[in-house]
């Protein structure tokens, strides 16, 4: 087990939101987080759109691959963050849970995901203030 914080990103098809969020939190947290996502429906490919609007900021997730939430992923993070997709998330004591209430980009273009994109920044930077902040110097 690590002494790292953990984090699990959930929304329904792991295909955006969560994808966005892993790739953000991974990108600032420079290795001081360990990073998860999952969907409760995983869908087939990430977001094109989604893909797309994290190379206008240098992030490459083209690789990435929607996952199944598992129970085992829910117990090995620190903090679970959902995106939409309400009590699907199992509930385990001790863990923390968040919701953060963003717009779905499914379907969308780049235009629309854009703003989505930088609110899950504000987000994570807010996230890595409080539970891995850079060490004093």
């Amino acid at each position: 087990m690590s002494d790292k914080p953990s984090v699990l990103f959930v929304c329904v098809h792991n295909a955006g939101r969560s994808q966005m969020a892993a790739a953000w939190l991974t990108h600032l947290a420079g290795g001081r987080v360990e990073v998860r996502s999952a969907g409760s429906t995983p869908g087939e490919n990430v977001n094109p759109a989604a893909v797309e609007a994290m190379a206008e900021v240098g992030i490459d997730i083209s690789a990435e691959v929607p996952k199944l939430l598992t129970a085992d992923a829910v117990k090995e993070s620190d903090v679970c963050i959902t995106m939409g997709c309400g009590d699907t998330c199992p509930v385990f004591p001790g863990k923390r849970y968040l919701d953060w209430q963003l717009d779905d980009p499914a379907g969308q273009g780049v235009e629309a995901v854009r703003p989505i994109r930088d609110e899950i920044r504000v987000l994570v930077e807010g996230l890595i203030k409080e539970i891995a902040p850079e060490p004093q110097s």
